[in-house]
């Protein structure tokens, strides 16, 4: 009787402490989709003066995507630039003359506050022809261009670009094993063909609200793809790994 008893509380114990292997032993369904997807348009209106990258094309950060017609603020910034300099050699010219007493103070304080306003115009004017210079804000690929040299740029976008490294691996679990999924938990990822191979992600999202129509919720994994080997939109299979003698789920208690 009492071997019965110990045994009936060992499986109780099991059943409590057990960790949870729903999760690890369960192959889901995913999608790789980009990190990050981007569409890229100017601060200002204008006319595209070219577009230096096409689709497919991979970008850095801050790389130069495509230009606006600038003649003005060039011609700003020159005299800008021109004037400044006039100046600085206006105020070393005097610099002598100020030692030999020829100068007041209060002019030379005149020319350096010249030179101060000059340098505030040409950073304003550098900034206004910085603004029609388009760069990519992110490592990425362009996924399409929308328009084209001589185009009218207002509010419509210019190209899009994608980031894909790293990936985002959206993965819908049924609602079964939720609280088996914990955020930072790693994951096998298996690509469909034809790139095939497994590759290893780490859970950055656990839904906390389940969808009811279909009785899931969402998890996200981030995958590296530091190589860009792996092309976004293929289908995958993810296996949530569970770490040896340590519980990947939490406990689950209704609110008194």
């Amino acid at each position: 009787m009492r071997r019965e008893i110990s045994l009936l509380l060992l499986g109780t114990l099991f059943a409590v402490f057990a960790p949870p292997v729903a999760a690890a032993q369960r192959t889901h369904e995913g999608m790789m989709e980009p990190y990050l997807t981007v569409n890229v348009a100017s601060q200002v209106s204008g006319i595209l003066e070219e577009v230096l990258v096409k689709r497919g094309d991979l970008v850095a950060k801050g790389q130069v995507l495509a230009t606006l017609r600038a003649a003005v603020e060039k011609a700003d910034l020159e005299q800008a630039s021109a004037m400044l300099e006039f100046n600085r050699r206006k105020l070393d010219r005097n610099k002598e003359l100020v030692a030999q007493g020829n100068v007041s103070a209060n002019d030379e304080d005149e020319m350096a506050t010249e030179i101060k306003k000059d340098e505030a115009i040409l950073h304003q004017v550098a900034a206004k022809l910085e603004m029609k210079i388009i760069r990519s804000p992110v490592d990425g690929v362009v996924v399409k261009v929308d328009l084209s040299a001589g185009e009218y740029v207002g509010e419509k976008q210019i190209m899009t670009i994608a980031q894909i490294d790293p990936l985002n691996v959206e993965v819908v679990v049924p609602v079964s094993e939720y609280g088996t999924i914990k955020k930072g938990m790693l994951a096998e990822v298996r690509p469909e063909s034809p790139v095939g191979g497994v590759y290893t992600g780490k859970v950055m999202i656990v839904d906390r609200v389940v969808n009811a129509a279909s009785g899931s919720f969402g998890v996200r994994v981030e995958l590296p793809n530091p190589n860009l080997a792996i092309p976004s939109g293929l289908r995958c299979n993810v296996k949530f790994k569970v770490v040896p003698g340590r519980s990947a789920g939490v406990a689950l208690s209704p609110h008194p």
